[in-house]
């Protein structure tokens, strides 16, 4: 795909990467989009993040703070691999700056309330207009269509609606958020960046861009597996079935002497085999007891029970080593300081050390999927407020010193 006029290329001693030449414009806030763009930035396009000239994202104030006193963690980790160009969009001066940009680019990002990009005069009849080859991923809590298209939609209420969050919790307790973080967010911008590489080998063929529109509840509603499909056949309605699974027993998070949690998962007749190995009571297997998976569906209580007084009995580190000896799925339940210490995560570069502009050192997730030829990269953290507003304004757009220094003065920039 060929780059649109006047794009320009860092110069970097490293290869480049397969989207290089690609530039994004990321126009949202937070999350739910915006890391569409940020994965994108790590496999090699240019992301020019528009922000508006006195605040910015609120991502930058949203956390826990940093050193740096312009942002927080969660926007140094998040606003990566991006350069930050300030302007108005609700000014005229700054839709066109805004158009012009949109006339240079290959994709853009938004996630706005629906009808809010049209009121500035930036919807998709307007910017596909303006770059018929654009490509436009709208990210919403609902999607561009509908009844509730217009109600304001974070990863929390898409979760509540698209029916995780009813799953998650113990039995006749209060639903819970799962994990406490925006899964909504980061799985609605994974099926936004696919909806844009998709959009852009169609744009590649034909020459034209189009529309990707992704509301985060039915992002959400994809990934739950089989309840659909169950409710619609049987009538079945899922609960919250707390830490196991209704498939399988023994399947889910056990106590161990040092209080600490194992997680365990017998899925198969095969596996529960092994663990009953791993135990010492291999007679649990047996025909007459627990052979089959519908003899521990049937009594799931005793096979829980044994299994948790099991556990219960030994360390972390020697339920793990007995598991692992008879190759039964098991793993650690970690918490952020047991990831720190992992050595399958120091292994596979799960956390990687970047430093930023008066921070030494910072720990951020790492770059995934890996690629075995062209591996992703992060070449920078959240950038402060309008890092590259004058170049990009003069450099992308062609505008002279005078004339940026008349739309800063406006604030328009």
């Amino acid at each position: 795909m060929m780059p649109p006029q006047d794009s320009r290329s860092e110069a970097t001693s490293q290869p480049p990467l397969p989207l290089a030449g690609i530039r994004v414009i990321d126009v949202g806030n937070f999350l739910a989009g915006p890391y569409a763009a940020s994965i994108l930035g790590e496999f090699g396009a240019e992301v020019l993040k528009v922000e508006h000239p006195i605040a910015g994202d609120p991502m930058r104030r949203f956390g826990t703070p940093s050193p740096r006193a312009d942002a927080t963690l969660k926007w140094l980790s998040e606003g990566r691999n991006r350069k930050s160009v300030t302007i108005d969009l609700r000014q005229p001066e700054g839709v066109q700056l805004f158009l012009a940009l949109a006339k240079k680019s290959h994709v853009l990002v938004e996630n706005f309330r629906p009808g809010t990009m049209e009121e500035w005069g930036l919807g998709w009849e307007q910017v596909h207009a303006a770059n018929p080859a654009l490509v436009m991923l709208r990210v919403s809590g609902y999607g561009q269509t509908g009844p509730y298209r217009r109600r304001s939609g974070f990863a929390h209420i898409a979760q509540a609606f698209g029916g995780l969050n009813y799953l998650s919790g113990f039995p006749g307790e209060t639903p819970v958020l799962p994990g406490t973080v925006p899964l909504g967010d980061y799985i609605a911008s994974l099926f936004g960046a696919i909806g844009v590489l998709i959009a852009l080998r169609h744009q590649e063929a034909t020459g034209r861009g189009q529309m990707i529109d992704v509301g985060i509840y039915e992002a959400v509603f994809r990934v739950l597996e089989e309840i659909a499909t169950a409710y619609g056949t049987t009538g079945k309605i899922r609960e919250r079935e707390g830490s196991g699974s209704f498939v399988a027993v023994p399947h889910g998070h056990f106590r161990t002497r040092d209080d600490k949690w194992i997680a365990i998962a017998c899925t198969t007749d095969k596996m529960f085999e092994r663990l009953s190995v791993a135990m010492g009571q291999p007679h649990l297997s047996s025909s007459n007891l627990y052979a089959d998976q519908r003899q521990r569906l049937a009594d799931r209580d005793r096979v829980n029970a044994i299994v948790i007084d099991w556990v219960g009995s030994l360390t972390r580190d020697e339920v793990l080593e007995k598991c692992l000896a008879e190759e039964v799925p098991v793993g650690k339940v970690n918490s952020i300081a047991d990831i720190f210490e992992d050595e399958q995560f120091i292994a596979r570069e799960n956390l990687a050390h970047v430093s930023c502009e008066g921070i030494e050192d910072v720990v951020i997730p790492g770059v995934i999927p890996r690629l075995s030829k062209t591996p992703g990269r992060i070449t920078n953290l959240g950038p402060t407020l309008g890092n590259a507003t004058e170049s990009v304004m003069r450099d992308l757009l062609g505008l002279a010193s005078a004339e940026i220094e008349r739309l800063r003065q406006q604030r328009i920039i």
